[in-house]
């Protein structure tokens, strides 16, 4: 790629990966790959979450669930590899490529020839990968420097994109633990403190999660309802 051709896909990459939440930067980075990197043709994300399970998101075609969903079936093939143990796979010739016996003829029979997976994320409860399609045989040998760059600028997008849902996330959490609170001290005649600590002990007598106890509080109140057990509710 000429220094030129670069510098244009640089600029569009930037432009493209602008984040935003987590579901629009994942869209973002799929869309972008297929219009940034040569040769490729569709693009996916493989997440790895915590208990093992393989889920694919942001796809650009329909039938790419599909080929995810064989690799994460027959355990092999570069989607499946980058997501699960190597940072980096790629497949230039799907159809002679004798590390994937199973996958491969699925692939070749979806009109993919080559393909490539890019580990994207590594977090303490998932991982995630951008797979990468091609109906071209013999691409993707070198990713180059354009790889690297799309790869780099990807993560700083996704990482963003997680932090502001988790930021998000804590708001709304406070918020419905405030209102559980208030209804508790309105209904009890309690101060805030205690009101408060009557809440954490309804959450770890029952081994629910604080926000899951405040929720039910709220929607209990809102129907009329009795809500959930409050056995001890201070006097």
């Amino acid at each position: 790629m000429t220094e030129d051709r670069l510098l244009e896909a640089t600029s569009r990459l930037a432009s493209a990966l602008t984040p935003g939440d987590l579901d629009q930067t994942l869209v973002r980075i799929t869309t972008a790959a297929v219009e940034v990197l040569p040769d490729v043709h569709h693009s996916s994300i493989t997440v790895k979450h915590s208990d093992g399970r393989l889920q694919t998101v942001a796809p650009t075609a329909g039938f790419l669930l599909d080929l995810d969903g064989a690799q994460y079936d027959l355990q092999e093939g570069p989607c499946y590899e980058a997501a699960v143990d190597t940072v980096h796979v790629t497949s230039s010739h799907l159809a002679r490529d004798e590390r994937f016996p199973k996958y491969a003829p699925v692939a070749v029979a979806a009109g993919i020839q080559a393909q490539a997976g890019i580990r994207l994320f590594d977090a303490p409860g998932s991982n995630g990968a951008l797979n990468l399609y091609s109906h071209q045989e013999g691409v993707f040998a070198d990713l180059g420097i354009l790889g690297q760059l799309f790869a780099h600028q990807a993560a700083v997008a996704l990482d963003y994109a997680r932090h502001v849902d988790q930021l998000r996330e804590s708001v709304r959490t406070r918020g419905l633990i405030g209102q559980a609170v208030g209804i508790v001290m309105e209904r009890y005649q309690l101060d805030e403190a205690r009101a408060f600590g009557f809440l954490t002990r309804l959450s770890q007598d029952q081994n629910i999660k604080l926000r899951v106890i405040a929720q039910r509080l709220i929607e209990h109140h809102r129907t009329g309802s009795e809500g959930p057990d409050t056995t001890g509710t201070p006097t």
